[in-house]
């Protein structure tokens, strides 16, 4: 027989479906700035900082829950994808301040991705040796998965959830190998020596 005292303890999930923060009932203009002849998209200061603060505590502190971010400077706000979590929740609302901060939920968080991409990349060499060539690793930012880039997909899609399982958070892509680009004729860093 087994017996405890009141109800096991679980973790408040957080809204679920996503939310927005206070400061988005506010319209911003979208700022920018030109540059050699063009206007280029600029993130206000204040959703900048925001988006810092967001940012290091989902990497930190929040680590099974955030996912990524993303920036809309045309409707001057940013992205949050997370699993849900009250916690994590609570610390988006206040580090927002007034800037716009659209919530949503994502599958797989960023701490559960980056395991499964290091325990793929360690098993690329394995992959080769049976004719799967992995080009890519990729989490996306939005929890959905990882995108695994390969010139044969159909084959990836079949061999990679049979070792992995099939809740594998895997996303094939056609991928052919990283070619590194032509040389532009300007370097992008000073040569040796000078």
């Amino acid at each position: 027989m087994t017996g405890a005292c009141g109800e096991p303890e679980i973790p408040e999930v957080g809204i679920i479906g996503g939310w927005t923060t206070a400061g988005c009932e506010f319209s911003r203009t979208p700022e920018s700035v030109d540059v050699g002849g063009r206007t280029w998209p600029v993130t206000p200061k204040p959703l900048e900082a925001a988006i810092g603060r967001i940012d290091e505590a989902g990497r930190t502190q929040h680590k099974s829950s955030y996912a990524g971010i993303e920036v809309d400077q045309q409707r001057v706000r940013a992205i949050v994808y997370r699993v849900p979590s009250a916690a994590f929740d609570d610390f988006i609302r206040n580090a927002a301040e007034n800037t716009c901060i659209f919530v949503r939920d994502a599958r797989y968080g960023m701490h559960e991705l980056a395991t499964w991409h290091d325990r793929l990349r360690a098993d690329i060499p394995a992959w080769q040796a049976r004719g799967i060539f992995i080009s890519t690793i990729s989490a996306r930012h939005d929890g959905v998965g990882l995108e695994i880039g390969t010139p044969d997909v159909d084959q990836a899609r079949e061999q990679l959830p049979r070792q992995y399982g099939r809740k594998a958070p895997l996303i094939f892509i056609e991928e052919g190998p990283v070619m590194p680009l032509a040389g532009t004729g300007i370097p992008t860093a000073p040569q040796p020596g000078g």
